[in-house]
Order: structure tokens, then sequence, then C-alpha cells
């Protein structure tokens, strides 16, 4: 063979190498979502035709914050039951991508199945068939995280509208411990005896929760939005009194309006919202227990906030219940000082901090006039910019004029803390959306 002829077969030889590396190897966004990728191959169990391959940004389109060990589950878990999420997608997408968490278990968790898809409907474990994804780990169909762990799922093509339920199936055969779980989900999801991860009729899931367990996030990788917008609090951002599946928490309100707003061409950044409140949550202080159950705002904000994907706003609405649950009189210094703390944590990651006042609850159980003056305080200091880099003032937005120390009465869920449907409509109506502009970079 002559020198000649020699070259040109290793140059047919790498020709061939780079075509059939092009149809094997897909490009993926990072993980901080901020890279424009590819999104193809990655070998959906069923018809892979059902989205095309796609560009895109990654952005949290929902997500929740693990709360605690659920009781008792502390021996079995859920072994030998599939627990399907139902999830509301803040914005839509050609992929997605799943995290599923064992923050609180005692021991390794065994994911051996796991699965989305579109709810056929509102309220209902039924899947529409055609868009049912098997999940996959790092190319596996199962995975075990570690005690205190988490693990985000490969990529799927999968068309989700945005503001539509999305189904989250896991399948465990084994007992893992105390199952890691957000209580006050005000959403209605499913279970069922043995494997049911990919069945689409619904027909075994004759067991309802109010729970979410294990999914912590859903991500998409978005044509719509550009980033995710953070929502930090604690039962007031969980929705905790807002009607039960009908996405009625005010970030709901907030992620429709923003929406709509960009869709009619409204000058105004294009991002995702998520909802990480815990019910009873305070800025300085943790719940009981190793992890600590509700851990405080100090605690978990950089897992819960800072790194959620392509964050570029944080919203925080946090303190009355550090006003409520300290047995003394809280010191509204040592409140404003911490969510001073997570503030400047943010903007070391170049992010946008909204805060929002607290709002009134005379009538509530645990209402004094120390305490209220003790509200008033770190109000003030909200309202003069010596906290947040924007401010939502929820307080007047929601008090009664004719008693500002309370919320006004059709706003009041009625017990004198927590709004009512309409009470969390005017907040998420109350939030002046260009706010939300001028947000920094993350650096995930």
């Amino acid at each position: 063979m002559t020198k000649r002829h020699g070259y040109a077969l290793l140059s047919t030889l790498a020709a061939l190498v780079v075509a059939l590396s092009a149809v094997i190897y897909v490009t993926v966004a990072a993980d901080d979502g901020t890279a424009r990728s590819t999104l193809a191959g990655d070998r959906p169990h069923r018809d892979a035709s059902a989205a095309p391959a796609s560009t895109g940004t990654w952005v949290g389109s929902w997500s929740t914050a693990p709360v605690g060990g659920e009781p008792g589950t502390e021996t079995n878990g859920l072994a030998g039951h599939s627990v399907r999420n139902v999830v509301h997608a803040s914005t839509g997408g050609t992929g997605a991508r799943v995290t599923l968490s064992n923050l609180y278990g005692q021991s390794p968790l065994t994911i051996t199945h796991a699965s989305l898809a579109l709810a056929a409907g509102a309220g209902t474990p039924v899947a529409t068939a055609e868009t049912m994804r098997r999940l996959t780990f790092n190319g596996g169909t199962g995975v075990v995280i570690p005690p205190g762990g988490q693990v985000l799922s490969d990529a799927v093509r999968l068309t989700i509208p945005h503001d539509t339920d999305v189904l989250i199936t896991t399948y465990s055969p084994t007992p893992s411990g105390p199952v890691t779980y957000h209580p006050h989900a005000r959403q209605i999801s499913y279970v069922a005896e043995g494997d049911a991860t990919e069945d689409a009729t619904g027909s075994p899931y004759t067991q309802q929760t109010p729970y979410w367990r294990y999914v912590s996030a859903l991500d998409v990788l978005s044509n719509e939005a550009d980033g995710t917008v953070v929502v930090f609090g604690d039962s007031i951002t969980d929705g905790i009194t807002s009607t039960v599946g009908a996405d009625h928490r005010w970030t709901d309100v907030l992620a429709g309006r923003l929406r709509t707003a960009v869709q009619g061409g409204e000058s105004l950044p294009r991002y995702g919202i998520v909802n990480e409140g815990i019910s009873g949550n305070q800025v300085l202080a943790d719940g009981l227990g190793r992890p600590a159950e509700n851990q405080s705002g100090l605690g978990r904000f950089g897992r819960d906030a800072l790194s959620r994907t392509n964050v570029k706003v944080v919203v925080i609405d946090l303190g009355i219940n550090d006003i409520l649950r300290n047995p003394k009189l809280a010191d509204p210094d040592r409140i404003t000082g911490g969510l001073r703390t997570l503030v400047r944590q943010a903007h070391a990651r170049g992010l946008k901090v909204v805060g929002t006042t607290l709002m009134p609850f005379r009538g509530h159980r645990g209402w004094t006039p120390a305490r209220d003056a003790v509200r008033e305080r770190i109000n003030a200091e909200i309202r003069g910019g010596g906290v947040y880099d924007a401010v939502v003032d929820f307080d007047r937005a929601l008090r009664d004029p004719y008693d500002p120390r309370q919320l006004r009465p059709d706003y009041d869920s009625g017990d004198h803390l927590h709004p009512s449907d309409p009470g969390f409509r005017k907040m998420g109506e109350t939030f002046d959306l260009r706010i939300l502009t001028g947000a920094g970079q993350a650096q995930l």
C-alpha cells in the first residue's frame, strides 16, 4: 500500500468515526442550566419521536423542600410500593429531569424503577400513555441513594406544557428507613402495591396521600424560560390553607401572571417559578433530629435556594415563625440579621433578592401586642431598604384597613394567620413583576 493510499484510508476511517459519534453523542446543558444545549437520543422507554430534539435552557419548573422523615416509615420505608407524585409545571419544555432525595433516610434508598409522564387530567393518577418515559440514572434504570443524599436523573425527551400536572413515579423493593417527604403538598398523590411504575391506567393506585415523597425537583429544557425564581418561605409560601389540588398558592398566581405578561409582549424576564416553602419554618431555629427536621432558613438556604437549577432571583418570605414560636420575646435584630445573612449568601452568587413584609396575625392564638411590635420593627427595617434589594409589601396589601394588626376578613382563612384563596391571589397580584428584572447571573 502506498503512503498516499494509507493516508486516504485513515481519512476515511476518521470521517466514519466522526459520523458515528454525531449519531451517538449528545451534548446536554450544564447543571447550572446556563449553556445552550441539544437534547436527543436519551432512550425514552416509549415512542422516541414523541418530542423532537431541541435546544433550550435548563430551568426549574417545580420543586419542593424536604421537611423530614415520614412518621410510620422508620423501619420499612415504602418497600414494595410504587409512589406516584403529582407535581405542577410552572414552565414548559421539551425535555425533563428529576431530582430524588433521601435526605432523611437512615439507610440507602434503592430505586429500581422510576418514570415520568403527563397526567391525563387534574386530580388523577392516570397518565397520558404516549407520554410515559422510563427514567434512568447515569444510563441505568436503577439507582441507590445514600442516606442524606440526592440524585439527578438523566434527561428524557418529552414535551411538557406549562401549567400542567406531571406524574413522577418511583418504586423501591427493599426497606430504606424513613421516607423523605414534604407533608403539606396541597396536592393529592398516589400509592400502589407492587411495581406499577409505568402503568398508565392508574387503576393500581388505590391509596391517596397528601404528601410528596422522595421527589424534590422537576427541571425542564425550556425555550419559554431563561432562568428560575426560587420562593423561599414558610407555611404562607407553602400555601397550607389553599384549596387542595387547585394550585392556588400565591406562587402559582405569580407564575401565571408572569407567563401571561411575557406572552402579551411585556418586557419582563422569562422565568420558571419554584416553591421552597416549609410550614413552620424559621430563619434562625432548627427543628429536632439529626439531620434536623424543618431545618432553619439559614441551614437550608444553600440546598433549597442557591442550588436550584439556573436560579436568577430569590424571593424570601420568612420571619413570622421566629416571632410566634420563640418561648421568649423574639429579638427583631437577630431575625433581620439572619435575613441579611441569606441576602449576602445570595449576592455572593450574583443573585437578586426580593423580600416581603410580614403580614398581621391578630386573632391568632399566638398574638400579643409585644409580638406584634416585633413584627412592626422587622417590617420597618424591610421597608427602609436595609434588608433586601427590593420589597413586596404583603402586610399593606392584606391587612384590614379598619385594624391593621389583623388580616382583612375576606383574605383570612379563618385562623387569622394564613390567607384564604382570595388572600393568596391578592399576594400574587401584589407582586410587582418589574422587580424581577436586573437579576445577576448565578454561578452554580
